[in-house]
């Protein structure tokens, strides 16, 4: 855990430092399993792109991921647009735990709010991986003092905490976030929902959990932001209050 855990900071200490040198899809494409996945799924990804009327070259990324459904929602911005559009829905195999988000370390609970890819990780143990920022400001405030860390977006389909994709669906998801990060996005926005946050997912929500009042809470707060994105299709600016309550406004 530990020789896995340096990696992760070593490969994040590479995504987010200025490379002046070279660019950070050179660096990456280093890795033999970032080359390989390049070779194997950018030409059939831009393939698509342009069947979409995209543009490959330069767009900003947002993933969005539903428990319940297990799906992984992956959505393009090109950069002469100001929406974004949805590209590509992948299946999640397996995740731990139950709806609700992740409160402490060993609770096997996969998140639930709004984060950001904080590590590209090219020797994952399952692939390749990308970091999610858990613990965000709100997990902090609201969560216990051992919160736990190492979420992960990753291939494989074995998982506590994290949500496995496979490795033929990492490939592509590792791709397209080097490409974005590598075009200038400074933050790949991540948001994790219990369920869609529409009529009847909150009905579900509302019926099943009745008696959790501290859930309800939760949950109605991220449907806010949910909201915003569904009908504007503009991600929110999201920060949080002195409670751990996420506030949304216009960026």
């Amino acid at each position: 855990m530990a020789g896995r855990i340096l990696v992760y900071l070593l490969f994040s200490l590479l995504s987010f430092t200025d490379m002046s040198a070279q660019s950070f899809k050179a660096e990456q494409q280093k890795a033999p399993r970032v080359k390989a996945a390049y070779a194997e799924k950018w030409e059939g990804l831009k393939a698509e792109m342009q069947k979409k009327g995209m543009d490959a070259n330069g767009f900003e990324l947002f993933i969005r991921v539903f428990k319940q459904e297990k799906l992984v929602e992956v959505w393009l911005k090109p950069q002469n647009e100001k929406e974004y559009r949805l590209f590509k829905t992948y299946p999640i195999c397996y995740y731990s735990g139950d709806l609700g988000p992740k409160r402490k370390q060993g609770d096997g609970q996969v998140p639930e709010g709004f984060y950001s890819i904080a590590v590209f990780n090219p020797y994952s143990s399952y692939h390749l991986s990308l970091g999610v920022s858990y613990p965000n400001a709100s997990d902090k405030i609201i969560g216990k003092s051992n919160l736990g860390g190492d979420i992960m977006i990753h291939g494989n389909c074995l998982s506590i905490g994290c949500i496995p994709i496979t490795d033929v669906f990492i490939k592509e998801l590792y791709v397209l976030a080097v490409e974005a990060k590598n075009a200038g996005q400074a933050s790949i926005p991540v948001h994790i929902f219990p369920i869609r946050m529409d009529a009847a997912g909150m009905g579900f929500l509302n019926s099943t959990y009745e008696s959790n009042a501290t859930l309800q809470a939760f949950w109605k707060n991220l449907q806010t932001g949910y909201a915003h994105f569904e009908e504007k299709k503009k991600l929110p600016k999201v920060s949080v209050d002195k409670e751990g309550v996420y506030v949304f406004s216009e960026k």
